[in-house]
């Protein structure tokens, strides 16, 4: 079918490691390998002379092999000591010499010759921008609320199963209605996430006591006639980077599986004043880098034998599987995108610096965001009203006065669809009136996904320099993940990340300037589109709109499905727009409702059927 996505591959959310270098690391190698004692070791493009015994020889038995390695590395770590980084042993330096020059000279050079040919600095200014302002004062955010539609008539479920899957609307009113209390409704939640976290290693901590208490207090104000707004005892689930006082905040890792953060998280801040209640702390990918985290990896609800993608796997698999009614979770490069795409759920990666992240584990100042993983678009719409707003200790938040999705006229918006588009989408908006257009985004720069890598990687490892100098970075729990990206990091010239954000703000200009729609329709997963919104800072909803069969299904007749999902993009600063065309597309479609078949996989699975526990290593499909 034209425009259908293929099933998301297995990757990781970042998958193309640190595309750092080593450029000048090999003028300063020379400079010292030429007047040491080691004879004739000067370096050339392929790490020794030409000239030397050793490269003289085509081939080398294992010892000359290893006394190679060995006058190789002595160079490298005179360079190394330089940059007061000669704490990497030898293989690892052999390591990052390898990785530097297959991974980074192209994307260094394609920097240059983009913003570096002209003298002077007139053209193409860096994208980061410093403020000299001392004071940041904490302002009142007078940006206007949201006009949210009522319901009316809702009556409480028999079935606590039915209870999981409700809106936060529909909740609400059973709360209001007195159909059910907020402790209860912590009561349905906190049986769900201690029955399916065994099988989808979905949530870190159960903050079961703060649950009852924050349920217990958001109920006695509500008997008070004190309503706090459409979040008051609805429980939820934060990523597990967002500091919370009293419990674990892991950040996924082996190496700070015990830290306990006394610290407020802005977000958690906003969320506990709007009367919503902490159930859980979700699953991260270790140091927000894909879904294996130091307790497994977490796996998809709608089937369970292939994995979540992307570091905000807890919140993903969660919405999907009915375990919390919404959860904040976060992207850097993709971390909401994929596994909201993967779990089938509906997910906003919102405008950068639309929510504060004071409190929260940061990869990069430039590129960090927090958005709602939810039922629904108007649920997305719901939870980003209460979380938006000027954060005072997090410089890049600001207040954006976005205009309300639920008053959007869409007959008034011209939208665009990219070839990759799902077709059904397209089909519905434009029977909604939408002028729907063929659309494509144009820029320049080739080398997007390398401007991302630098962005990312360097603001990384300034992050967690120490964890990579005490070798801590050796206990992580995937090793070609980020310590090979970050080590690489440590001997990129400080010129060449300063090209990348210049070639970073070229392309801010240009997609600016070729965004000539409202928003477009495109997919949400493909890594180019990834890289590119995630660098402009462009706001994405992520749509459910179909499933297809499972490679390889054990049974014709399995349940088991994968998910098929779109993008609605839109201008910074205009997620009201992908909120509305969002939700009209789903007033229209049930795609978003639909719940996983964790129970009843479907007759002959090879999985045991109710899973009941851990999934045996002999039948993943990597």
């Amino acid at each position: 079918m034209a425009g259908r996505c293929p099933p998301i591959p297995l990757r990781p959310t970042r998958n193309v490691g640190g595309l750092l270098f080593i450029t000048l690391l090999h003028s300063t190698l020379f400079l010292f390998c030429s007047s040491s004692s080691i004879p004739d070791c000067r370096l050339s493009s392929t790490g020794a002379s030409a000239n030397s015994p050793i490269c003289a020889s085509p081939e080398l038995s294992i010892q000359d092999k290893k006394s190679k390695n060995t006058d190789d590395a002595s160079c490298l770590k005179r360079g190394f000591s330089m940059l007061d980084a000669e704490f990497f042993n030898n293989n690892k330096m052999l390591e990052i010499e390898k990785g530097a020059k297959e991974l980074n000279i192209p994307i260094i050079k394609a920097n240059r010759k983009i913003v570096a040919t002209t003298n002077g600095g007139l053209h193409y200014p860096s994208s980061l921008v410093f403020n000299s302002k001392w004071e940041h004062e904490e302002t009142q955010d007078d940006a206007k609320k949201f006009s949210y539609p009522s319901v009316s008539g809702v009556m409480r479920p028999e079935n606590e199963e039915d209870i999981a899957f409700m809106t936060i609307l529909e909740l609400g009113h059973l709360i209001r209605t007195k159909q059910v209390t907020s402790e209860e409704l912590v009561r349905v939640f906190l049986k769900r996430l201690k029955r399916y976290n065994p099988v989808l290693e979905a949530v870190v901590t159960i903050t079961e006591d703060l649950a009852y208490k924050q349920a217990k207090e958001a109920d006695e104000l509500l008997a008070q006639g004190i309503d706090l707004g459409p979040l008051h005892g609805i429980p939820y689930g934060l990523k597990d980077i967002i500091a919370v006082p009293e419990y674990k905040t892991t950040w996924g890792s082996t190496a700070f599986k015990n830290q306990v953060l006394d610290i407020e998280a802005w977000v958690y801040k906003r969320l506990k004043a709007a009367g919503a209640v902490l159930v859980g702390k979700l699953v991260t990918g270790s140091l927000a880098y894909d879904d294996i985290w130091f307790g497994g990896r977490t796996r998809n609800p709608w089937n369970i034998e292939e994995f979540t993608t992307g570091s905000s796997a807890g919140p993903a698999a969660c919405i999907s599987a009915g375990m919390v009614p919404f959860a904040i979770g976060s992207e850097t490069a993709g971390s909401i995108t994929y596994p909201a795409a993967r779990c089938g759920v509906t997910a906003l990666r919102p405008t950068f610096g639309a929510v504060g992240r004071t409190g929260v584990m940061s990869v990069s100042e430039s590129l960090d965001k927090l958005g709602p993983f939810c039922r629904s678009a108007v649920d997305c719409a719901i939870v980003l009203d209460v979380i938006r707003g000027k954060d005072p200790d997090d410089r890049s938040s600001r207040k954006i006065f976005l205009d309300d999705p639920f008053s959007v006229d869409i007959t008034k918006l011209t939208v665009g669809y990219l070839e990759d588009a799902e077709m059904e989408v397209v089909d519905v908006l434009k029977s909604k009136g939408v002028k729907m257009v063929a659309f494509n985004l144009s820029y320049s720069v080739e080398s997007a996904q390398g401007i991302l890598n630098f962005t990312m990687d360097v603001d990384m490892l300034a992050h967690f320099d120490k964890w990579q100098r005490s070798g801590e970075d050796d206990e992580y729990e995937a090793q070609d993940q980020w310590p090979t990206e970050l080590r690489r990091t440590r001997i990129i010239p400080a010129v060449d990340y300063i090209q990348s954000q210049r070639a970073r703000g070229k392309l801010i200009g240009e997609v600016k300037e070729s965004f000539t729609v409202d928003a477009f329709v495109g997919n949400a997963t493909d890594w180019e589109k990834v890289c590119v919104g995630n660098l402009v800072g462009m706001p994405v909803m992520v749509v459910p709109v179909g499933f297809q069969k499972i490679p390889d299904p054990p049974t014709n007749d399995t349940r088991r499905r994968s998910t098929v999902t779109t993008g609605i993009y839109a201008p910074p600063d205009h997620d009201h727009i992908a909120l509305a065309l969002t939700m009209a597309y789903q007033t229209v479609t049930n795609h978003h409702k639909q719940r996983p078949p964790i129970d009843n996989l479907g007759p002959d699975d090879v999985i045991p059927n109710p899973p009941k526990a851990m999934i045996p290593p002999r039948i993943l499909k990597a």
